[in-house]
């Protein structure tokens, strides 16, 4: 099973660590100019509605604002985001390009603060007024002039910002910004590989992806995170899809991919063709060598009462195949708490809720059979409660839309191997070569690790919503 992981896609918090990623130096240079020119925030020493210097990173579909941090080191979010609209004429372009401008430093001129560019012009309009007796020219004229020069120059350009922001989306709120981030980088994929391609399809990603910018950033302005939490999911997921499909056309998989996959699964990926669903790539022998990691579900079941139950963690349970939109899922991952849902059969689910958390890191995914082996082999199930009817109701719970899942298709092997214990085996017989091949915990592990991974796309940075009208979680000690 290792040689069949994916690569995943550019991740936000990458991106989150490197402004001007495609020009580092240029962030030193912006730096040194913004730790000259303004007021670097220092955090909890900075007065009240201070105001940090930002620098402004400019792109095709719009512009990330970075604050500068006092240590020197890099952001590790945007201050802000804009994305321009996907369909702007030629002159709305031409107030775009000014609206995206470098931010304007202020200065402060005793208990008042203007634009540098306002102390120029009066200063200015001061020789000029100084000079113009000389020339001839009436005091009736230069002091009007002179008083209404530095007045334009600092008002004039926030009624115009004002209307060229009206065609594009800036977003601010910090678990906004974080969002947004993630999509960004992906579009930035999408830009670099145009670039270099003159190809069709390519050139249409990129448009797809800036209008899924746009609607995404029109979402966040208009609505929190977690209320629009379906709608940005769908949303990132087309952008994977996009990214995937792109960097197939610009960079085609090697001839071998193919093989290599119908070796190890006769030709069906570890996890199935679920959305976002980008293609799958073989390892190098590096890779396929590099130990995994032991994973908390080895250990053996906690003792009673050793440690209290804790939050996200993940149940991962099989049953039977159904096809929503002529797709097979055979495998469904929801939140821990779903199983507290008054839908669900109880004290069961409660019962069982308590043998889930108890001991859990936050986070981690636990297949139904892990459950199992730390209940002596099943032996112990009739004290904890009917897995069997549990397990029906949270999937009626989801085709119902009553709670959230992570719906996955996965092949025969990884789905065996997720039915199994965590030191079981799995044995295939490929009648064309004549033996038997084995599938045992390093495998199994890898297929969690990457179940881990498609859930971290596709909360999108708002938790599975396990249901409303939760019960309260009973005492961690009913489950004996």
């Amino acid at each position: 099973m290792t040689d069949t992981l994916r690569t995943p896609p550019p991740t936000a918090a990458a991106q989150h660590q490197r402004p001007f990623t495609l020009a580092p130096d240029r962030w030193e240079a912006e730096r040194s100019r913004a730790v000259r020119g303004g007021h670097v925030c220092c955090g909890s020493n900075c007065a009240a509605g201070c105001e940090p210097v930002l620098i402004r990173e400019r792109t095709g579909w719009g512009w990330i604002d970075w604050t500068v941090p006092a240590d020197g080191s890099l952001p590790e979010q945007p201050h802000r985001i804009a994305v321009f609209t996907p369909i702007a004429t030629r002159s709305q372009r031409i107030s775009l390009r000014w609206l995206a401008r470098r931010p304007a430093h202020r200065i402060r001129l005793g208990k008042v603060t203007v634009r540098p560019a306002t102390a120029v012009v009066t200063a200015l309009t001061l020789v000029v007024a100084a000079l113009a007796p000389m020339h001839g020219v009436p005091f009736s004229i230069v002091l009007p002039a002179a008083a209404l020069a530095p007045l334009l120059v600092e008002h004039l350009p926030d009624p115009l910002d004002t209307r060229a922001g009206e065609n594009a989306q800036i977003v601010e709120d910090e678990a906004a910004c974080r969002y947004l981030q993630r999509l960004t980088a992906l579009h930035t994929g999408l830009v670099q590989a145009a670039v270099s391609s003159d190809c069709y399809e390519v050139r249409r990603a990129v448009e797809i992806g800036h209008h899924q910018l746009f609607d995404a950033a029109d979402l966040l302005q208009r609505h929190d995170t977690r209320s629009a939490s379906s709608e940005l999911i769908a949303r990132e997921r087309l952008m994977l899809q996009l990214a995937v499909q792109t960097r197939q056309i610009v960079t085609p998989t090697q001839g071998d991919a193919a093989a290599a996959r119908h070796d190890r699964f006769g030709g069906q990926p570890p996890l199935g063709p679920y959305p976002p669903g980008p293609r799958w790539r073989p390892q190098s022998s590096a890779e396929q060598t590099t130990p995994v990691p032991p994973t908390k579900e080895e250990t053996n079941m906690p003792q009673e009462g050793s440690e209290q139950p804790t939050g996200e963690v993940y149940l991962l349970f099989a049953h039977e195949a159904y096809y929503p939109a002529a797709q097979e899922i055979n495998t469904s991952l929801v939140a821990a708490a779903s199983l507290l849902h008054p839908r669900v059969r109880q004290p069961d689910g409660a019962r069982i809720y308590d043998l889930l958390t108890r001991g859990r890191r936050p986070g981690e995914i636990v297949p139904l059979a892990t459950l199992t082996h730390e209940l002596d082999g099943g032996t112990r199930w009739p004290e904890v409660g009917d897995w069997e009817a549990v397990t029906a109701d949270l999937l009626q719970l989801i085709q119902d839309g009553e709670c959230d899942a992570l719906s996955l298709g996965l092949p025969d092997i990884a789905r065996a191997l997720v039915c199994s214990g965590p030191y079981s085996e799995v044995r295939v017989y490929d009648p064309a070569a004549g033996r038997h091949q084995a599938y045992g915990p390093v495998e199994r592990i890898k297929v969690l690790v990457e179940v881990g991974r498609q859930l971290a796309w596709a909360e999108a940075g708002c938790a599975l919503w396990p249901g409303d009208g939760l019960l309260v979680p009973a005492n961690p000690g009913g489950a004996k």
